[in-house]
C-alpha cells in the first residue's frame, strides 16, 4: 500500500501539465512567460532538479532510517532560511542578536539534531538509542545566549522577546533537522504573524512606555505641594509607580521630590518640564534613566 501512493505521486510529477497557463495568467509579458515555462520544464524533465528533490523526498517519505546525505544538506539549507527569515526581523529592529545569530543557532540546533540522529543509530541501534541525547542540551545551553541578550538600562528590562526568538528558533532548527518539515514551518509562520502583526496591534491598544526617575528640587518650601505635582503628571499622560520624599531641614538644604514614572513615548518631556518651573517654587526638574 505504501509503495502504491509513492508510485502514483511520482506518476503524477512525471506527467505534470497546465503550468503554461498559470503562468500566463500570473506575468502578463511574453517574454517572462517564456522564460518561466522553460525552466520549469527543464526542472521537471528526466533528470531535472525539481524532479530529482521530488524524488528523493517522495520515496524516503515514511522511512525514518533513511537518512542520506542530500537529506541533510537540505535540512541546513532549510535551518539557513528559516533562522535568516526571524533574524532579519530581529535586524530591522536595531536588536543585539540579529540575522548572524539568529541563522547560527538555527543551523547549530539543526546540525545537533542530525548528528543525535545519526550516532544513535550508529552506535545504539534502533531500539537502544536515545536521539534525544544530544538534542536535549541544546534547550539547556540555549539559555545563555538568552540571557546575554537581555539588558538592563536604568529602570527598563530590554531583550525578552529577541531572547524568546532565540529559543524559538533553536527549537525550529531541532524541528528540521528532526524532518518535521510541517510543524517547523508552521511555529515559523506563527512566530512571524507574533513578532510583526501582534507588535503593531499590541502597541494601538497599549502604547509603549519607558520608565524614569523625575527629580524636582523646591527652592525654600519644605511642605511642597505633592498634590499639584501629581495633577501636573496626570495631565500629560504619566503614571506614578512610586514616590520619595525627601526635606531638607537644614539650612541651605532642598527639599526634593523623586518619582518613579511611567512615560509614554508620545510625551513631551520639555513641556512637562516647563509646566513644573511654572508651577511655583521650583528650582531644578530632572528626568534621568537609573533609579
Amino acid at each position: 500500500m505504501r509503495r502504491g501512493w509513492k508510485t502514483m505521486l511520482i506518476a503524477c510529477m512525471d506527467g505534470l501539465t497546465g503550468f503554461p497557463q498559470a503562468v500566463r495568467s500570473v506575468f502578463p509579458h511574453t517574454r517572462v512567460q517564456l522564460c518561466i515555462v522553460h525552466m520549469i520544464r527543464n526542472s521537471f524533465a528526466p533528470g531535472g532538479i525539481a524532479r530529482l528533490c521530488a524524488r528523493r523526498y517522495i520515496i524516503n517519505m515514511g522511512n525514518a532510517a533513511a537518512l542520506t546525505e542530500f537529506d541533510i544538506v537540505i535540512r541546513l539549507c532549510l535551518s539557513f532560511l528559516a533562522g535568516g527569515i526571524i533574524g532579519f526581523e530581529r535586524s530591522s529592529r536595531r536588536q543585539i542578536a540579529g540575522l548572524r545569530t539568529h541563522i547560527l543557532i538555527c543551523l547549530g540546533a539543526t546540525l545537533l539534531m542530525l548528528l543525535s540522529i545519526r550516532l544513535s543509530r550508529w552506535f545504539g541501534g534502533a531500539e537502544n538509542g536515545d536521539p534525544g541525547r544530544i538534542a536535549a542540551q541544546v534547550v539547556s545551553g540555549i539559555g545563555f545566549l538568552g540571557a546575554g541578550a537581555i539588558i538592563r538600562l536604568g529602570n527598563n528590562i530590554k531583550g525578552l522577546t529577541t531572547a524568546a526568538s532565540l529559543w524559538l528558533i533553536a527549537a525550529v532548527g531541532m524541528a528540521i533537522g528532526a524532518g518535521m518539515y510541517v510543524a517547523a514551518a508552521a511555529v515559523e509562520a506563527l512566530s512571524l504573524v507574533t513578532l510583526i502583526l501582534l507588535d503593531r496591534i499590541e502597541k494601538k491598544i497599549f502604547p509603549a512606555t519607558r520608565n524614569k526617575l523625575l527629580e524636582i528640587q523646591y527652592k525654600h518650601s519644605s511642605n511642597p505641594d505633592t498634590v499639584a505635582a501629581m495633577e501636573i503628571l496626570k495631565n500629560y499622560g504619566l503614571k506614578i509607580q512610586s514616590m520619595d520624599v525627601n526635606h531638607g531641614l537644614g539650612k541651605g538644604k532642598n527639599t526634593k521630590l523623586r518619582f518613579l514614572v511611567s512615560i509614554p513615548e508620545s510625551a513631551d518631556i520639555s513641556k512637562l518640564a516647563r509646566a513644573f518651573k511654572t508651577a511655583g517654587d521650583v528650582a531644578r526638574v530632572e528626568i534621568k534613566e537609573k533609579f
